[in-house]
């Protein structure tokens, strides 16, 4: 409406499935609450297919981006491991599709925002690596791939004082839910990591050299602790 604010555009990224099930040809997906969390934050969200030819002049018309997760990994041989954990699932042409989009919004300061998936996708892209299957990393771990609904908490993850995850979400705690079987191993250099599970796997990550560069393990469209609707909120705010 006129007088109105206009909404910050808000790429998303799409997973992507092969024949089958939904579909007998090759489908798109994306679950509801991705969209409805940008727009109930302020923003216009719009689903990004996976060309990396089209990257650029999407980027030339967004104001921020949101890097989803998914049931699969990313190649270890993109972040220099030349041996594949046996439980790794690649889908080769979303991560090139998106490490497209990734690099090219980091190159014009766009505001990024990465999800589970997404998140380790950013570690890789700032320069860090992944733990390829927790359970075999990392002794007495949780069980990150929880069984209960995941709008339920699975536990909780320390916030790290003066990041900007602590100022987003006001919090020194919070109870997330957790759906991954790899994590960050190490954090890029210049990147801060911002939240940590009680057992000591990254759980978030953010580059202070960007305006808005933050990634984290869970999924805040769930709105499983008050802190994730800010993270949403913080977004939108970075764009203006």
């Amino acid at each position: 409406m006129i007088g109105e604010p206009r909404r910050p555009l808000v790429g998303i990224t799409l997973d992507s499935e092969e024949p089958g099930g939904w579909s007998r040809y090759p489908w798109y997906a994306i679950r509801q609450n991705y969209l409805s969390a940008v727009a109930a934050a302020g923003g216009l969200p719009v689903a990004l297919p996976h060309d990396p030819a089209l990257a650029e002049e999407w980027l030339d018309r967004l104001d921020a981006l949101v890097v989803t997760g998914g049931a699969f990994d990313i190649d270890p041989s993109i972040y220099g491991e030349a041996d594949t954990h046996e439980t790794v699932t690649l889908k080769a042409g979303r991560t090139t599709a998106e490490l497209s989009l990734l690099r090219g919004a980091l190159a014009r300061n766009l505001p990024v925002l990465g999800i589970c998936g997404g998140e380790q996708l950013l570690a890789v892209a700032l320069g860090g690596t992944l733990i390829q299957h927790i359970p075999d990393s990392i002794p007495d771990a949780l069980a990150h791939e929880q069984k209960t609904r995941h709008d339920e908490p699975g536990h909780s993850v320390a916030v790290t004082p003066d990041s900007l995850l602590a100022r987003i979400t006001g919090t020194a705690e919070m109870t997330v839910n957790t759906s991954h079987h790899q994590a960050v191993r190490t954090a890029g250099p210049g990147v801060i990591v911002n939240a940590i599970a009680p057992d000591g796997v990254i759980e978030g990550i953010e580059d202070p050299r960007y305006r808005f560069c933050l990634g984290v393990q869970w999924h805040p469209e769930f709105h499983t602790d008050p802190g994730d609707a800010r993270i949403f909120t913080a977004l939108i705010e970075a764009c203006r």
